[in-house]
């Protein structure tokens, strides 16, 4: 069966030519409509205080100085180019510029996807792998630092990928975009990583005798990416920042984000990857080994953890664009640069346009609909400053300007740490509530309402129950406060 999935004339119609700046327009429109969808993580919210903490202070901070449990102890933000640019961009539009810069890297990246897949792929079968990756990326399209780094991700890998199709080493100045990313977001150690089975592509498919010379090239851009990828405030600390990261053990899969796939229910990631399965049997599709170890360990990356699926997303099909389009015997698509530049162009002032004037119209504000926003006002009422809260109430607490007892900066708690406020705040150890209580002299607790630690303080003597909603609870430490008695013997039970 002959695979029909690449352009089998040299020149295209000028809509499939501009098929990248199309992707780029639409899906930019799609994410400024549902901006406020980019607004659901309440991550956002400290992440704009840290990136505006960096731009008051000149400085990137190399200490803790938000919770009360860790301040002092070494931290490092391996994304404060990213917190910056988001605190500069709220500071500039408020909600709407967080909005419309997430929405405009998005959009790049996208954009960047369609036209590395379709200078080999029909543009039919690049826009079945742009939807797929849009809707495996759909739940973590949100305006928060990796998304910033989504171009650079796509542009690395096609750049890697492209070299080992060409039996070449990567342009040097490639690792410019490493320095970049790694400024960005701590994800770039993925694209350290992936030069190793890029540049063996490279080298199994080279004439024997220009493989050595050819290994030397990769190894000396392995180098220099190595070093670019240290060009940050921290030196090379920033790898070892993302290496502690990856180190949590145990308390990673207790973070929403990190856990594995589940299929219980049907969802996009099964979709996508029945369809793919579907589509492999049905034509036939053959993978060089090299192309199938790197398209394992990309599906191995999103099952053990749900945030990898979007890099199985971005980067999958890049690695399969170039088997398919050898299978099928076709010519990539030819066109016109002075024409595309001026299309681009002109698509590109169109939409800051439109953003101008829909700016009034659309109003984005933060989802806050699970978040403490009146038990933390009730809190603040107290003066009190050490008060232990729910994980998820962390980064708001920051952003309000209470100090927590905790936050998702896990790798500066630890997985002790994380692990022990787990197990008290769900009642898995229950002894773990009541000696984080003694150990850290907590003067308030700020729970969800629902949890099993704030059931149980409703009846534990000396804490007083002094705000509740649907969303958070406070309970107040207060000697003398009794909820029970003792309860009656039953005699005639006997």
């Amino acid at each position: 069966m002959t695979l029909s999935v690449t352009h089998s004339e040299a020149t295209a119609r000028p809509a499939h030519a501009q098929l990248a700046l199309w992707v780029g327009a639409g899906v930019y429109a799609l994410l400024l409509i549902s901006g406020n969808r980019l607004l659901n993580d309440p991550d956002t919210l400290w992440q704009i205080t840290v990136g505006q903490w960096i731009i008051d202070h000149r400085a990137v901070p190399e200490v803790d100085v938000y919770s009360f449990t860790m301040r002092g102890a070494p931290w490092i933000s391996t994304q404060w180019l990213a917190q910056v640019a988001y605190a500069g961009a709220y500071a500039i539009a408020g909600w709407t510029g967080p909005v419309v810069l997430a929405a405009s890297a998005i959009a790049l990246a996208f954009a960047l996807l369609a036209r590395a897949l379709s200078r080999q792929l029909r543009d039919s079968t690049t826009l079945v792998f742009v939807v797929a990756a849009f809707l495996l990326c759909l739940p973590h399209l949100l305006a928060r630092p990796h998304v910033l780094a989504f171009p650079i991700l796509v542009a690395w890998m096609a750049g890697l990928i492209d070299a080992a199709d060409r039996k070449e080493a990567p342009p040097i100045a490639m690792v410019l975009l490493l320095a970049l990313w790694a400024n960005l977001h701590g994800g770039f150690v993925f694209g350290l990583f992936f030069i190793a089975p890029a540049a063996l592509d490279a080298l199994v498919n080279a004439e024997p005798h220009a493989r050595r010379a050819l290994a030397l090239r990769w190894a000396a851009f392995a180098a220099l990416a190595l070093a670019a990828s240290c060009c940050t405030p921290y030196g090379w600390n920033a790898l070892l920042a993302s290496q502690k990261i990856l180190s949590l053990g145990e308390a990673l899969p207790l973070i929403v984000e990190w856990k594995a796939a589940d299929f219980q229910g049907l969802g996009p990631f099964e979709i996508c990857l029945l369809m793919a399965i579907g589509f492999a049997l049905f034509h036939g599709v053959r993978l060089p080994p090299v192309r199938i170890l790197m398209l394992l360990g990309l599906l191995h990356m999103a099952l053990a953890q749900g945030r990898a699926a979007e890099i199985l997303a971005l980067v999958g099909p890049l690695v399969l664009a170039s088997p398919l389009a050898r299978q099928s015997n076709g010519e990539p698509t030819q066109t016109a640069g002075g024409a595309r530049a001026l299309l681009t162009a002109a698509v590109v002032l169109a939409l800051c346009m439109a953003t101008f004037a829909s700016a009034p119209i659309l109003s984005f504000a933060p989802n806050l609909r699970g978040t403490p926003v009146a038990a933390v006002t009730e809190l603040k009422k107290l003066n009190l400053t050490r008060v232990l809260n729910d994980y998820d109430f962390g980064g708001y607490l920051i952003s309000a300007g209470v100090a927590p007892f905790i936050d998702g900066r896990t790798e500066l708690y630890g997985e002790k740490f994380f692990v022990d406020h787990n197990a008290a705040s769900g009642l898995m150890e229950p002894d773990n509530l009541f000696r984080l209580l003694k150990d850290y002299q907590i003067e308030a607790t700020l729970l969800r309402t629902q949890s099993a630690a704030t059931k149980l303080l409703d009846h534990v003597d000396g804490w007083q129950k002094v705000y509740a909603d649907d969303i958070a609870t406070i309970h107040l430490r207060k000697a003398g406060v009794r909820h029970a008695v003792e309860p009656a013997v039953d005699s005639a039970a006997h």
